[in-house]
């Protein structure tokens, strides 16, 4: 025990926290633990027809003390005394306005039941208008400041939710200093780095959400921003110039965090960065390789190298950024608004007579019916997914498109909305069930076409994240899509295990994070295979559903 070392590696979900403690030398998963944000949990702060989605702080700092001490807890004595590194990722773009100190602003007395001082959750569209105005205005400005961006600013990215929670809140302009992303916040919180002018910014954050450019001096120039909105003034000279890649060490922990958390003071904690991005190192990418992690929504990773990427830009994704994956390579990024989501929507769907009908019966006693509705509620997904495999291909005859949290990639657009065609009387929950299957999956060919079409080879697939690991419906349904075969990552908590990878090369175990992902890597569960005569049917489906896209964008709702 004494010369082994381990890392705890965090990932920030859009519901809970999750936090690993891997052996550095091996990747060995010691223990895990999760924990969900309770005030979230209650509903609290959200509005999801205003398309409002808010987190409190609070949740952020249970979560974190909570898993740390509980996955230490399950691991051997003497673990929590050689840990020697720590890094985060979570949700992206998720910012908060801060104060001078960085401290953001829900967790002064004032705005501590404010939404508008809380994080944006990466899903919260509030700010539609706002990314419209910015897509405006980079368009005749001198320079473009989405360009790597996929030329197209969505209201999931930070200036556009910054600048609406200014214009539609005078109260948090009193106090409104800086914003921070949730990513970079962790890491200074426990190292005491907080203030906006010391935090080490994630260049993945930066890159690919803030239009963050080295050539072009950083951030969007002043100007720029207060065109968007004047009560963005003096923000810039309050963020950043300088970025930096998940290798790079912050800092260790402060005596506070490490009391708090049970560790040492030696601990080294790294730059943050998102979720996927660490995912996808987490599930060993490599150049040519299309990374998915399958979640709520789907966030898509790519690297390629400076020579084979050269000039190209690649319209209509999340951008491409220098090191915002590896460091030394152009990280691409793409994916879905909604994936899971909307399997968790029909899930809802079909649920509501449970908890409005059967919640209110006088047949059963209490215990009893919550327990019914429990245990019903959890096995609508899996016996749709048998049901619906069961259908052939061919008489798939119900057709969706997969827009109902709007789209993400390509060209993103949070005003488009899903759609079901094709219905009739005999058509059951099932076979609904398998359409809106098929709508994600082909919104996922939609990507993958983008990226081919404009010179992005990509020579196999890599899936992450729970669906990965619990569906295999829905993984052979997208592998028979995509006509390509998929791996699966083996490792439950690859956007974990890819952070503790990062906080080995900044503990100095390794020198870059390729070493880590050799010695660490956990490989792969399973291969789904596709089956080249679903697919030929898949192709005639695929054109339809370009076509009913293309009619729900273009004329149903306008």
């Amino acid at each position: 025990m004494a010369n082994e070392k381990y890392v705890i590696g965090l990932d920030y979900g859009s519901d809970s926290c999750r936090a690993v403690v891997v052996d550095a030398a091996t990747g060995r998963e010691m223990a895990s633990a999760v924990k969900y944000y309770s005030r979230w949990m209650e509903g609290k702060y959200c509005d999801p027809a205003k398309n409002q989605y808010r987190q409190h702080p609070l949740d952020y700092i249970e979560g974190l003390e909570a898993t740390v001490k509980d996955a230490l807890a399950q691991c051997p004595d003497g673990t929590a005394q050689n840990v020697v590194g720590i890094a985060f990722d979570t949700t992206g773009s998720t910012p908060v306005l801060t104060d001078k100190n960085g401290t953001p602003l829900a967790l002064l007395p004032e705005y501590a039941e404010n939404p508008n001082a809380m994080f944006v959750l990466w899903k919260d569209h509030t700010a539609i208008r706002e990314a419209a105005e910015i897509n405006e205005l980079a368009k005749r400005w001198g320079i473009d400041y989405t360009a790597y961006e996929g030329g197209i600013y969505s209201s999931e990215w930070v200036w556009a939710k910054m600048a609406h929670v200014l214009r539609t809140d005078d109260s948090v302009c009193k106090e409104a200093y800086a914003w921070i992303e949730h990513c970079d916040w962790l890491p200074a919180l426990i190292t005491g780095k907080t203030k906006p002018e010391e935090v080490y910014r994630s260049r993945c954050a930066a890159g690919h959400k803030a239009m963050w450019l080295e050539k072009w001096g950083g951030l969007p120039a002043e100007e720029f921003l207060t065109s968007l909105e004047p009560k963005l003034a003096g923000f810039r000279s309050h963020l950043f110039e300088k970025t930096y890649t998940s290798d790079a060490k912050v800092g260790t922990l402060t005596p506070e965090w490490a009391e708090r958390l049970g560790l040492t003071t030696g601990v080294a904690v790294s730059v943050g960065a998102f979720d996927c991005h660490m995912g996808a190192v987490g599930a060993e990418i490599t150049p040519r390789t299309f990374v998915r992690v399958i979640g709520t929504s789907t966030c898509d990773i790519m690297v390629s190298s400076y020579e084979e990427m050269g000039d190209k830009l690649v319209p209509g994704i999340c951008g491409q950024v220098d090191g915002s994956v590896i460091p030394g390579m152009i990280g691409l990024e793409a994916g879905q608004s909604g994936f899971g989501d909307i399997y968790a929507w029909f899930k809802r769907v079909l649920a509501w007579p449970l908890e409005n009908i059967l919640a209110k019966s006088t047949l059963v006693d209490e215990e009893t019916k919550a327990r019914l509705i429990e245990e019903t509620a959890d096995k609508i997904i899996p016996v749709l997914s048998e049901e619906a495999a069961k259908v052939p291909v061919s008489e798939s005859t119900i057709l969706a498109v997969d827009w109902m949290n709007g789209r993400r990639t390509p060209d993103a657009s949070q005003l488009v909305k899903g759609t079901i065609t094709g219905l009739n009387l005999a058509s059951s929950a099932p076979l609904i069930f398998r359409a809106l299957v098929e709508a994600t999956a082909f919104g996922s060919k939609a990507i993958v076409d983008r990226f081919l079409e404009n010179g992005i080879k990509i020579e196999s697939v890599i899936g992450i994240g729970g669906i990965s690991l619990k569906s295999p419906f829905v993984m052979q349904t997208l592998a028979d899509v995509l006509d390509m075969p998929i791996k699966v990552a083996k490792a439950e908590q690859a956007c974990a295990f890819g952070a503790s990878m990062f906080a080995a090369v900044a503990a100095g175990i390794y020198t870059q994070i390729e070493d880590a992902q050799r010695a660490m890597g956990q490989g792969f569960a399973k291969e789904y295979q596709p089956n080249h005569e679903n697919h030929l049917v898949y192709l005639a489906l695929y054109e339809k559903y370009r076509k009913l896209g293309n009619f729900t964008e273009n004329e149903l709702f306008h």
